[in-house]
């Protein structure tokens, strides 16, 4: 047996032993990366390498663009703009069947794509509607799925950082403009299909409709939520005009987040020293994940793991779509007990070369990648969602796993359509020439 796959061997066994023995994702990957180079480099300048690739790693221009996007999902958070935004969507939806579940689908992709964080969209929304539903009949349970899956739309309904990741982890393949862009149609797609279980099931469980909302409050709570959804017309109208890059657009967002902050008086100067450090931990988190998940696709390519995965896979499997099947089923069960980012990070260097090869645009599959990882956040044993999810309701993740399971099948439907009509993800950058 060759060093080489001696050292592949160990690269995986040890990345996965580290996993199930409750090692952190990060650490995990900085350890077995470092073991399975230094079978191939002397100790000092295998150390000296792994430092170099862990620094490089996060050497980017677009990579400022994540820590002003989580500074800018924090002033939000703490902004109030999640009860301004559900309102409006109550007035919108709320009278319809099952109207609540609408509200909280609505409101989740709203925020999730104002703030770019799923978590965020999970904890402020889920806080504001768990009671709403509830005292209008919904068990709770239910409206924690709801806001479990809902609250993932945003990770691709731009701005999004975990698209940005994949951009850097594309080489240029793919721009965060088009993957911006691209991201539109299919969040939609994912909160249209979970709006049509969550009416299923509120007419199984004959839950009452919401009452009717005069077009007066209506556009009473569009004004009050206005500005807010101004924002994503600001950053993402701006990239796709070329007005300004990703980067300068999270800047921006920031300036504007805590403008709107202040002018609502939801935020005050003695609340910035919280929102600073949290972004601050939430940003070095993000970006020692990716400083280890860089060194680990170096040594990927280092050792030629892409070019033998595709030749295996196009010499083993003779059909397209059982090859586009067996990708993301790997995926799904990859996000099932890894972290988006370095998922994002490992894999796309190992799949991006296959699906090219095939001739899937890597726009496309950037959008089916995310899409696959944001199921694996609602499921366990390591969805992050499903936790904070079950957290903001006051449940266990048990009571949550029965009523997830009809929206989990409607996300991964969503998944085959966007899988095999490209057209839902590359209509819109190719509309604005992309």
């Amino acid at each position: 047996m060759s060093i080489e796959l001696i050292s592949i061997l160990l690269l995986f066994l040890s990345f996965f032993s580290l996993l199930a023995y409750g090692v952190p994702v990060a650490y995990s990957i900085g350890l077995s990366t470092t073991m399975a180079l230094l079978l191939n480099i002397a100790f000092l300048p295998g150390l000296t390498t792994i430092a170099q690739r862990i620094t490089t790693g996060i050497d980017s221009f677009a990579l400022l663009a994540i820590p002003f996007f989580v500074l800018a999902g924090e002033l939000m958070n703490k902004g109030g703009i999640a009860n301004r935004l559900v309102n409006f969507a109550k007035s919108a939806v709320g009278s319809l069947p099952g109207g609540l579940g609408y509200v909280n689908i609505l409101a989740s992709m709203l925020f999730g794509a104002i703030s770019g964080s799923a978590v965020a969209a999970a904890s402020a929304i889920g806080s504001v509607m768990t009671d709403r539903m509830e005292d209008e009949g919904y068990p709770v349970p239910f409206s924690a799925a709801i806001n479990i899956t809902s609250s993932t739309t945003g990770l691709l309904i731009p701005p999004s950082n975990v698209l940005i990741v994949y951009a850097l982890a594309s080489g240029g393949a793919a721009s965060v403009a088009a993957l911006f862009i691209a991201g539109y149609l299919p969040g939609i797609l994912v909160g249209i299909a979970l709006m049509v279980v969550a009416a299923i099931t509120a007419h199984k469980k004959n839950i009452k409709r919401g009452d009717k909302v005069k077009v007066t409050q209506l556009w009473s709570d569009f004004r009050k939520s206005f500005f807010s959804l101004l924002m994503l017309v600001i950053i993402v109208g701006g990239i796709v005009a070329g007005v300004f890059t990703a980067t300068e657009a999270a800047a921006i967002a920031v300036i504007y987040a805590g403008i709107l902050g202040f002018a609502y008086r939801d935020i005050t100067p003695s609340d910035l020293p919280e929102i600073l450090l949290s972004s601050a931990k939430t940003t070095a988190v993000v970006m020692f994940l990716i400083c280890t998940s860089m060194a680990m696709s170096w040594l990927f390519s280092f050792q030629s793991i892409p070019q033998m995965m595709t030749s295996f896979l196009l010499e083993t499997v003779s059909n397209p779509i059982a090859i586009f099947l067996l990708i993301n089923l790997t995926l799904l069960v990859v996000g099932t007990f890894m972290d988006m980012t370095p998922a994002v990070l490992i894999f796309t260097p190992i799949f991006l070369p296959v699906v090219t090869a095939l001739g899937m645009h890597p726009v496309h599959f950037g959008i089916i990648m995310v899409l696959n990882l944001c199921i694996g956040l609602c499921t366990p044993p390591v969805g992050t969602i499903l936790f904070v999810g079950a957290g903001v309701a006051k449940i266990s993740v048990s009571q949550v796993i029965k009523p997830i399971l009809p929206f989990l099948l409607a996300m991964v439907l969503a998944l085959i359509l966007v899988t095999f009509i490209p057209e839902i993800s590359l209509l819109l950058p190719n509309l604005f020439g992309i």
